[in-house]
């Protein structure tokens, strides 16, 4: 049995990875060796799970790989690309075969779902922390950004969203209010097992003006689209949410009461679906798209916006983006925050 740091490697991670074209040399040398496409953009992202921090100590290794993979194809999805490669740093307080079994298996069977190379990394002794990095394709010029919304715009999110969080909660505290197994089961294989919604995001690449996917909770990622389009476009941009056009899954309202709803649909965060943002003029179009898909995607407010009051200097100009609240048309005040490491 490998009890080395390079046994280790090639017991888990090596000669198991898809097999690409577009990878002249993999794990083995001291840099991957790469080929990116002609009229190809690439683009890249970094996530790490702490355990105790983004996982329970006790969870399953399959699931922690999986979740580490979801999250971070997740943000390839939000800008339109195809994922291609990935490189992983793992710190491990100790030697565990069963554990590193469970989780390899789980994080190739997951990377050849979405055809994604695992091109190097890191091994290191610590607490246990996994970071991975991806890297993937966009088309020349057409990657989706959080900064292109404007005012008009439609605000819309994939999927059903709240799930993750109650999930979670399941996991931690099954609460007194009572859902049927198998929706305790849905709830939290949506917080353990995310699905990274790849073919939503290439379909919108052309149709949405802007895009991120929901890792901190609608509330929270849609300031970040606010608040980057609002200095693109030298506007203040500000959000409408209507409340009942919230997509919640049964599970959730089963599993929570009603007046928690908003809260967990809004602020709790780790749903890993899309929001973004379409002008009336592209409706039409998102329709189509979306029916060819098979995921539905649903209208839960508007952009609006005024322009920006100019002071003496550039650098003292302010932008304040908020987001009201409607329920059932009526403006209403709710106190959310959605997840922040260091608050």
């Amino acid at each position: 049995m490998a009890t080395g740091e390079f046994d280790l490697i090639g017991q888990y991670f090596t000669n198991k990875s898809v097999s690409r074209d577009d990878v002249i040399a993999g794990i083995g040398d001291d840099c991957a060796i790469l080929s990116v496409p002609v009229g190809k953009q690439l683009v890249v992202t970094t996530d790490t799970m702490v355990r105790g921090i983004h996982f329970l100590p006790d969870a399953d290794p399959a699931d922690v790989a999986h979740k580490l993979v979801a999250v971070n194809i997740s943000d390839i999805a939000a800008m339109g690309g195809k994922p291609a490669w990935a490189s992983l740093a793992i710190t491990l307080p100790d030697y565990d075969h069963a554990w590193l079994t469970a989780f390899s298996d789980c994080l190739h069977q997951q990377l050849h779902r979405y055809g994604v190379s695992l091109i190097g990394g890191d091994t290191t002794k610590g607490d246990m922390t996994l970071t991975l990095t991806l890297q993937g394709f966009v088309e020349q010029g057409l990657a989706l950004r959080r900064q292109g919304a404007q005012a008009g715009d439609l605000i819309y999110c994939s999927g059903t969203i709240g799930d993750a969080n109650a999930g979670l909660k399941l996991l931690i505290d099954a609460g007194n209010r009572v859902c049927s197994d198998a929706e305790k089961a849905f709830l939290i294989a949506r917080h353990q097992r995310p699905t990274a919604r790849v073919s939503t995001g290439q379909a919108l690449v052309g149709i949405a003006n802007s895009c991120i996917d929901l890792s901190d909770g609608l509330a929270s990622d849609l300031q970040h689209i606010l608040k980057a389009s609002s200095r693109a476009r030298g506007v203040t941009l500000s959000a409408n949410i209507e409340l009942t056009a919230l997509p919640l899954s049964n599970a959730l309202q089963t599993y929570v009461s009603k007046a928690l709803w908003p809260q967990y649909a809004l602020a709790g965060g780790d749903d890993y679906e899309l929001l973004f943002t379409v002008s009336p003029e592209n409706k039409a179009k998102l329709e189509q798209a979306m029916a060819d898909t098979d995921l539905p995607c649903t209208q839960v407010g508007v952009i609006i916006g005024t322009d920006i009051t100019k002071s003496k200097t550039a650098e003292s100009e302010t932008v304040e983006s908020q987001i009201h609240y409607y329920n059932d048309k009526q403006l209403t005040t709710l106190a959310l925050q959605g997840w922040d490491h260091f608050q």
